[in-house]
């Protein structure tokens, strides 16, 4: 909604090369409240005018020597950046309407006219432009918002990545069909994962504890994060230990998209002590 300040702010131009219309418009919007008025005799000087002050609506006679209406208009659409030419056509001849409204005026009274109706015309043009001006910068603002919520989240992101590249072997994410689909780090090498034609990670190697395997498969069906689980796998008369962490990702609409998290070996910290597997409660 427009502010009644912000409506007789607006910026108006009254063209007319006959002093007695101008001295009558003027007198009109004087009246009504309006505080930027500017007029203009001479239709040559429009076009730099409006260049210069980027006027709101412009009040234009059609029949004018030397330039008529039709030709100002067509002057004004050039340095319009969209296309939007805020002109009220005023003239004596009504047949001109439909002609005038193919050149690019928003609206169109005849002479001689009655105050009311060019007020209130003035008005609704000036309303239209105001709000459409104020959803044009709405929406300006709200794409400079994004893109700077975006890059920040993207730094964000890049920070979180480094950190868990520094804090651990790897870095995971499966979607909701557990396939692999981003990951950092030997996670190959170190899971055993068996890698499809394509090189991606297609089936996990042999020799897992099937115990803690499923104890870990029943913690993600249930959607629940985990942290620091440790399971093991016996390959070549030698054990392997790994220490995972993961948390469920959920799209905008609250469905669940998969897991996330990190992971190391842990067999040079483990193999001299007791067997410890098993994961901790997350909070």
């Amino acid at each position: 909604m427009l502010e009644a300040t912000e409506l007789l702010n607006a910026r108006i131009l009254i063209v007319d090369d006959q002093e007695a219309n101008v001295m009558l418009l003027e007198q009109m919007l004087e009246n009504a409240g309006y505080h930027c008025v500017q007029s203009c005799m001479d239709p040559f000087a429009v076009r730099a005018l409006h260049r210069e002050h980027a006027y709101d609506l412009i009040l234009l006679d059609l029949q004018m020597p030397g330039m008529d209406g039709f030709q100002v208009m067509d002057a004004l659409k050039d340095i319009e950046p969209d296309g939007y030419v805020p002109v009220l056509v005023i003239t004596a001849q009504p047949e001109q309407k439909l002609r005038a409204l193919q050149a690019g005026a928003r609206d169109f009274v005849s002479k001689p006219f009655e105050l009311v109706e060019v007020e209130a015309r003035i008005r609704n043009l000036l309303e239209v432009r105001l709000l459409n001006q104020k959803l044009q910068r709405y929406n300006q603002q709200l794409e400079h918002t994004v893109l700077r919520r975006t890059a920040e989240l993207r730094a964000s992101e890049a920070r979180f990545q480094r950190f868990t590249e520094l804090s651990s072997d790897w870095y995971w994410e499966q979607n909701a069909d557990a396939e692999l689909i981003c990951w950092s780090g030997p996670v190959m090498e170190m899971l055993g994962l068996a890698p499809d034609h394509a090189g991606q990670p297609a089936s996990m190697g042999e020799g897992w504890n099937p115990e803690e395997r499923a104890r870990l498969a029943a913690n993600i069906a249930e959607r629940k994060p985990f942290l620091d689980f440790i399971y093991s796998r016996s390959a070549g008369g030698k054990t392997q230990y790994v220490e995972v962490s993961g948390e469920p990702m959920f799209d905008a609409g609250g469905r669940f998209a998969g897991y996330r998290g990190v992971g190391r070996d842990v067999t040079h910290m483990l193999s001299l002590l007791p067997r410890a597997t098993g994961a901790k409660d997350s909070p």
